[in-house]
């Protein structure tokens, strides 16, 4: 099956010259968003991993089914404030600006292996930052993974880590 046939294309969203691309499409066709679980599950199972983190908001969807079909655990990575109870944070720099990540305290155990989800890798900002927040917090960061890759932003290039992706897009 062709995941790029399920993935609608939305120009000019969320501004003037951006060109969106939107899982709502694959979603919501179960057959395709079966192979793409499938997909990643044959990526990611021989990992063997103890806990996928989802990076806000819609590497929740990639994260969540996969980890159930895995076996193992669930968190998230979300924005400052967003998490109840004690959380771990992480600032980093953007194009222009900062951000800031953060998890809950605990959510992982020193060792535990992890693999980080989402569903889209850009330029890979917010997936280094979110590789350093786990390492930062004792987990071991396998591999990232996501559905869609934009390779002419070189997101894997900051990434010191395997980088798994179901499609690409050159341009």
């Amino acid at each position: 099956m062709n995941l790029k046939d399920h993935i609608r294309e939305v120009p000019d969203f969320p501004k003037p010259g951006i060109l969106f691309y939107d899982l709502s499409t694959l979603l919501a066709h179960p057959a395709a968003w079966k192979y793409c679980v499938a997909q990643l599950t044959e990526i990611v199972a021989p990992m063997e991993p103890d806990l996928l983190f989802g990076i806000e908001s819609r590497g929740f969807l990639v994260s969540a089914p996969l980890a159930l079909q895995l076996g193992c655990g669930f968190s998230m990575i979300r924005k400052k404030g967003k998490l109840p109870g004690d959380t771990i944070e992480l600032s980093y720099d953007l194009e222009y600006g900062t951000d800031t990540i953060a998890i809950q305290a605990g959510a992982i155990k020193p060792g535990q292996k992890v693999v980080i989800l989402d569903d889209l890798l850009a330029t890979g900002g917010t997936m280094a930052a979110s590789v350093d927040l786990v390492e930062k917090c004792g987990g071991i960061v396998v591999a990232c993974a996501c559905i869609i890759e934009l390779t002419f932003l070189k997101g894997r290039d900051r990434l010191q880590k395997p980088v798994h992706t179901l499609i690409a897009y050159d341009s």
